[in-house]
């Protein structure tokens, strides 16, 4: 995965909540954005994350998910834990 910024390995193992599935979308959002070439890269992460947030309205309300939007929604999750994980002082 040489492609990519950071080992999907590594970031197991510095943020154990991560699911197979959480790495799974992260690796595919990130590669999506990577390919998108610089001058659209931002573009391409906030339409991740607003989709991400979109689909966890919709699913909060009970709709279906397209495919799509639930890989935003698990890339979304995934980012939210590594997030969250950093922000936690080590004890």
């Amino acid at each position: 995965m040489a492609d990519l910024p950071v080992d999907p390995q590594r970031l197991q193992q510095e943020f154990p909540d991560l699911t197979a599935a959480d790495l799974e979308a992260y690796v595919a959002v990130t590669r999506r954005i990577l390919e998108a070439g610089p001058r659209e890269r931002a573009r391409v992460t906030r339409e991740a994350v607003e989709g991400g947030r979109r689909a966890r309205e919709r699913a909060a309300a009970g709709a279906a998910l397209s495919r799509e939007e639930a890989l935003a929604l698990r890339y979304l999750d995934a980012v939210d834990k590594m997030q969250r994980s950093s922000r936690t002082p080590p004890r």
